[in-house]
């Protein structure tokens, strides 16, 4: 979900909890705070603890409140994952220390310690193209062996690593990258963690509500439809948070930058296309 700021760049809690239970009301079934769509390193701890406690009070148990703590430190993602607890989150989602690329056995540990900080279910977060480091197969299955460490966001863009991993353990794939949301359930995956949601969520939650009910081929018609809005979004050059805020009317925080009128309009005509 994208953090909602105000005209004067401040965090925006009312118009965060409509935003919301809005999602909630069209199909999404969890909600991840403080990822990098939403900003999270522009936000300061005390905004990120504000947005997860005004967002779980907004939708109560209708949705699981899953909040981003990952940071390039051990130490600080350990502050914001108990946070985070206290604030009211269902679980975390903690990204491969970046940067540092460390090795391996650092990896692993940097998890393990993190999941050992509180009593939430941890999701890891696999994007060696934003970290600079894969959590790697035989990383992934040691980590699957911990009892809070339940589920993967996957954006690897290796369906085989990620098919053998969820063949050896029970950790819940779930898919980062759009054009991987419908392939990646295919093969076993449990969903997707999706940025197109926060300006479609009604359509993207059909996709995988036609494959559970059996309807294979209707399932990739409806996902074939949400191509144009993500490939506008994801592939523009622009980060999702900017070209979800264009849609959604929120500004962004620096270093980004707004998408300018003219790409607005383009993304709110293919939203629109899409949601009739």
């Amino acid at each position: 979900m994208v953090t909602p700021f105000d005209p004067a760049y401040g965090l925006d809690l009312p118009a965060a909890q409509a935003l919301a239970v809005h999602l909630v009301d069209n199909g999404c079934d969890g909600l991840v705070l403080n990822g990098t769509t939403g900003e999270s390193p522009t936000t300061s701890d005390e905004e990120k603890t504000a947005l997860v406690r005004a967002v779980a009070e907004a939708v109560g148990d209708r949705a699981s409140v899953v909040a981003g703590v990952g940071s390039a430190s051990t130490a600080h993602t350990v502050e914001l994952a108990r946070a985070a607890e206290r604030a009211g989150a269902d679980g975390l989602l903690v990204v491969t220390p970046y940067y540092s690329r460390p090795p391996q056995a650092a990896v692993g540990a940097h998890f393990r310690t993190v999941a050992d900080a509180t009593g939430l279910p941890v999701m890891l977060y696999d994007i060696p193209g934003r970290t600079g480091t894969r959590i790697e197969v035989e990383t992934m299955l040691g980590l699957a062996e911990h009892e809070r460490i339940v589920a993967v966001k996957d954006c690897a863009y290796d369906l085989l690593g990620s098919t053998k991993v969820m063949g050896r353990t029970s950790l819940a794939y779930y898919s980062g990258c759009e054009e991987l949301n419908l392939p990646l359930y295919a093969v076993g995956g449990a969903g997707y963690v999706s940025t197109v949601a926060n300006v479609a969520p009604r359509a993207m939650s059909a996709v995988l509500d036609a494959f559970d009910a059996g309807a294979v081929a209707e399932a990739a018609r409806l996902n074939q439809l949400t191509l144009p809005l993500a490939e506008l979004m994801m592939a523009s050059g622009l980060p999702g948070a900017v070209t979800a805020k264009a849609v959604l009317g929120f500004p962004v925080r620096g270093p980004l930058q707004g998408a300018g009128e003219a790409v607005a309009a383009r993304l709110r005509a293919a939203r629109d296309a899409l949601t009739g």
